[in-house]
């Protein structure tokens, strides 16, 4: 079967061959219910314009897109440093956009990175059911998953950390210098990682053969220092005898946040409570109390991403690859007294 070209798309969307160039190359010339018509022809023929994948190797479009969710956190500043390596190397330019944990302005973005055309998109997502990055794929752009390998990436290229393991990690730690109960402190519960970390320390609750109230869940707003701060004024609200004795927070600012407050309330560290974070960001090694923390390889992760969408970009025999690392927990003073490091 011949391949569908733009002639097949302008005939399904009864308009001209011009108005289907408009539509992929400068979409805002084109009155939105037609541009919608012509979309749905696109994805009706399953039309893909190769051409547009290997612009970014061309050097028509030297602009390449990470979309990151939450500026603020020094991880996701790591992994943006990962990929400018590689985008440096082959001099080309690199945006980031902060969607700030916000589907809104996620989908703003998307929107307009499909309308620039730019080169290649990586993303770490809200949501990886995004229609716009189904869109940007149908356009024949790059699109790279990052910190993330969603069981439904087989069309996309991705590269994440085994955030469930991770879990099991952090609270096999805990369990293993004698906390029986322990909390998570997390959220929301719609971000896969946090999600997937949660999963995974419930799976250790269950191997230890401990039941469900060993593991009590706070669940956060969002996954910041100020939110970690109101996780240690909830755990200080629960009656001493209920307390956890071990908490593993999704990420190292919760941690932060959690570690902050319950010093300032007189709270000793690790004695009273151990704290476990996640990411293992350069400030958790150097906190007034270091955190024990699960480790991701933060630059890497961004490195291989960009190689990834290079290698989607140079050519039709691109097979779609899912790389997936393994973190490690690094043991610090939030865990660690002197005797058990001893």
């Amino acid at each position: 079967m011949a391949p569908v070209n733009i002639k097949d798309v302008a005939e399904r969307a009864r308009v001209s061959v011009g108005t289907v160039s408009n539509v992929l190359n400068r979409p805002s010339a084109v009155r939105p219910a037609t541009r919608a018509r012509v979309e749905a022809a696109i994805v009706d023929l399953g039309f893909v314009p190769n051409a547009s994948a290997r612009q970014l190797v061309a050097g028509q479009n030297r602009t390449v897109a990470y979309v990151v969710l939450d500026a603020s956190n020094p991880f996701f500043t790591d992994v943006a440093r990962g990929i400018e390596e590689v985008t440096g190397v082959e001099d080309l330019s690199l945006f980031i956009c902060n969607s700030d944990q916000s589907a809104a302005r996620e989908d703003r973005y998307l929107e307009r990175l499909t309308e620039l055309r730019v080169g290649g998109v990586l993303i770490t997502a809200l949501d990886y059911e995004n229609h716009h990055l189904s869109k940007l794929r149908r356009l024949g752009i790059p699109v790279v998953l990052v910190d993330r390998a969603p069981d439904s990436a087989a069309e996309w290229c991705s590269v994440g950390v085994d955030d469930i393991a991770g879990g099991e990690m952090a609270t096999n730690h805990l369990l293993e210098i004698g906390h029986r109960q322990l909390c998570f402190v997390g959220g929301p519960g719609t971000i896969p990682q946090v999600a997937d970390r949660h999963t995974g320390a419930q799976k250790a609750v269950a191997v230890a053969g401990l039941g469900d109230d060993a593991l009590l869940h706070l669940e956060t707003s969002a996954p910041t220092i100020a939110e970690g701060r109101h996780a240690g004024e909830r755990l200080l609200g629960l009656p001493k005898r209920d307390r956890p004795s071990g908490v593993f927070c999704a990420n190292d600012l919760l941690a932060f946040g959690l570690v902050q407050y319950l010093l300032q309330h007189g709270v000793d560290v690790p004695q009273e409570i151990a704290i476990v974070g996640y990411d293992d960001i350069e400030l958790a090694a150097a906190a007034s109390v270091p955190l024990t923390s699960v480790a991701q390889p933060r630059r890497l992760l961004g490195r291989t991403g960009a190689e990834l969408l290079l290698d989607e970009a140079r050519g039709d025999d691109h097979e779609h690859r899912h790389v997936l690392f393994l973190p490690e927990l690094v043991a610090r003073a939030s865990t660690l007294t002197q005797t058990t490091s001893a």
